[in-house]
């Protein structure tokens, strides 16, 4: 492809993704957006990323370095305005159907930053999120790391505990799963809700702590577990959306959501009202201690299920339940 460029080749355009607000979207269909120079000062500022020509770009940069007259070369550029990191993510599915196959997690590591930044505005309780480039330790509840925010987005939409990040989006039935999911309106909304819910529930459960000092000795370290998160994530995705190539219809999932997320708040309500010694023996974490100490083969799936089959009890009972005991010893 370097020598093909060096030569004078006409690439396919390269796709470039944004996100913008509403009123910047609005002028795009007034026709404010129409030329080259209002197009330009209107997208000042935001963030872009390449949705498709990854490849391509690569081997332009390569071939100037080679050859600095390639930049004086003209290159086909389409912009894809979106209102959602949604509609992103869907177009880069689509745009690299039957393409060599990219992994889970690089596929969406090209909307990384605005779907990180759309949970930050979406998800206020979350108090804090670690980049990669800025890390850190989670030393109170509500704080995530960028990546465990991004499996979580996965497993919400492919509704399976077990995400491997080295499966390929290629894959038929995962790929199919996501389109169809992203294909929904609501869906983004409804992981929103989803995380807004499991946030709420992990700054509930932090003020309890025992001084036994275990790995699970304090409300915190429920959620500070990814498999924890991924559970949750996982029976909320599957009550909603429904199993994977059994969907739920669109206002069926609206109301489903809505539910949950009264139900988890009023348990989380629940929670605020009654003292530190109770609330230890609501969350019944010696329970949970002594489940997981169990001697098994691969722990990470063991774990997941564990606590998936536990917040598919807790969302059976309504969030109505006198203790979690009977969540933790539903595997």
């Amino acid at each position: 492809m370097i020598s093909d460029i060096r030569a004078g080749a006409v690439l396919p355009p390269v796709v470039i993704g944004v996100v913008v607000s509403q009123e910047i979207f609005g002028q795009g269909k007034s026709g404010q957006l129409c030329t080259n120079d209002g197009f330009l000062e209107a997208l000042s500022g935001h963030e872009l990323t390449i949705i498709d020509g990854m490849q391509r770009t690569a081997a332009l940069i390569d071939a100037s370095e080679i050859d600095a007259d390639v930049l004086t070369n003209e290159m086909r550029v389409e912009f894809w305005v979106a209102r959602s990191v949604r509609s992103l993510v869907y177009r880069m599915l689509v745009l690299n159907t039957g393409q060599v196959p990219w992994t889970l997690t690089r596929q969406l590591s090209v909307v990384y930053s605005p779907l990180l930044d759309e949970i930050k505005e979406r998800v206020r309780n979350i108090e804090r999120i670690f980049y990669p480039d800025k890390p850190g330790r989670r030393v109170n509840s509500g704080q995530f790391s960028s990546d465990a925010l991004v499996e979580l987005y996965l497993a919400f939409s492919l509704r399976k505990t077990n995400v491997d990040a080295k499966e390929t989006l290629s894959e038929e039935f995962s790929r199919l799963d996501f389109v169809d999911n992203l294909a929904d309106s609501g869906f983004q909304d409804h992981f929103y809700s989803s995380l807004s819910a499991l946030t709420a529930l992990d700054r509930a459960f932090d003020r309890y702590e025992d001084a036994s000092g275990g790995r699970f000795s304090r409300g915190k370290d429920v959620f500070g577990s990814q498999p924890a998160r991924i559970g949750f994530t996982v029976a909320v995705a599957q009550h909603v959306l429904g199993r994977p190539g059994l969907d739920r219809e669109a206002e069926d999932r609206l109301h489903r959501m809505k539910i949950i997320s009264e139900q988890a708040n009023s348990l989380v309500e629940r929670l605020t009202q009654i003292n530190r010694e109770e609330l230890g023996e609501f969350l019944r974490l010696d329970v949970l201690s002594e489940i997981l100490d169990r001697k098994v083969g691969q722990v990470g799936r063991y774990e997941r299920n564990v606590f998936f089959e536990a917040f598919k009890v807790l969302i059976d009972e309504r969030f109505d339940v006198p203790n979690m005991e009977p969540c933790w010893r539903a595997s």
